[in-house]
């Protein structure tokens, strides 16, 4: 199946992105420039970019340039929401507005925007899901891609339908915004969801680029949350492992104390008050382990029950 060229919205999150975003702002111009003068998008095609409650001048940077850009839309957060509801806000507002695809990606530009024509013609072969996946980490350090890999081998293990190497850069076609009106999950883990509806799809492979300009929004305890969240979010088998790790440790203090009742029946006197801590010791932490993992599933539920919105739109250009 064939597809004529679409109209595209670019879907772009934005948190505190003054310094990198006037770049930004040009690049995606001249890139949706150079797609309509190719036939490959309709020339109604935007980028929308996504106010995540910026404390900058971000906003008035995307109200400035939506006055003199035509490409330019945007929506402002009323406070911030986090990246994922960002993402979430910018699909569900281009899927109001009529679009055939989006295609989300970060404003710092390190995910390669010249993968975007390939992502287009893989939609044009009927695709509804198009991933950009990563085939060169060079420029980030070598502890953060010891780190995404074993992050992303843990989630395979757990049977999690995720891409390796793949952050929130993708095409998504109408049929699946369409289809996204019948998720109500307040935790959003966009990556393991996409993987998990089922369409068709296809991937795409480029080489990160480097930051140019601004910080990174992800810190090592920001990466570590969102991990967690996401295999919190994505599958139940933490709660079997809680529980197997306290059989264990169950059959572990079954078997000491039947050691300790031999050793007392055959009258031989045991000092005990060193293992006797380290069991209380073990048990106490595996039990409080369990406990807090319970915890964050109970948090889950907490949150689903309120039925608060993921996000406010306070502004729209």
């Amino acid at each position: 199946m064939s597809r004529s060229a679409p109209l595209l919205a670019l879907v772009v999150p934005c948190y505190n992105e003054e310094e990198t975003l006037p770049r930004t702002l040009d690049a995606l111009s001249a890139l949706l420039a150079d797609l309509k003068a190719r036939g490959l998008v309709q020339p109604e095609s935007f980028a929308l970019y996504v106010n995540d409650g910026s404390r900058d001048s971000t906003w008035a940077l995307l109200a400035a340039r939506h006055a003199a850009d035509p490409f330019c839309r945007a929506v402002c957060f009323a406070a911030n929401a986090g990246h994922q509801n960002a993402v979430w806000a910018g699909m569900t507002t281009a899927r109001d507005w009529g679009v055939d695809c989006i295609i989300s990606l970060d404003a710092d530009l390190q995910d390669d925007i010249g993968a975007i024509p390939e992502m287009l013609m893989r939609y044009g072969e009927g695709n509804d899901i198009v991933y950009g996946v990563r085939n060169d980490r060079s420029t980030d350090t070598p502890f953060k891609r010891r780190t995404a890999h074993l992050f992303y081998g843990f989630m395979q293990k757990l049977r999690v339908p995720l891409i390796p190497d793949h952050a929130d850069y993708r095409l998504v076609s109408r049929p699946v915004l369409e289809a996204l009106e019948g998720v109500q999950e307040q935790t959003l883990f966009l990556r393991g969801l996409f993987p998990a509806l089922g369409f068709r799809s296809a991937q795409v492979f480029y080489r990160r680029q480097s930051r140019m300009a601004g910080e990174s929004k992800y810190p090592f305890w920001k990466m570590v949350s969102f991990a967690w969240k996401g295999i919190t979010s994505c599958s139940a088998a933490p709660l079997r492992l809680a529980g197997f790790m306290s059989l264990l440790c169950m059959l572990a203090a079954l078997a000491y104390s039947g050691v300790s009742l031999v050793k007392y029946a055959m009258g031989e006197t045991i000092q005990g008050w060193t293992s006797l801590i380290i069991v209380v010791l073990v048990l106490g932490s595996v039990q409080l382990f369990c406990l807090a993992l319970m915890g964050e599933y109970v948090a889950k539920i907490f949150t689903e029950v309120r039925h608060r919105p993921r996000y406010i739109i306070s502004k729209k250009l």
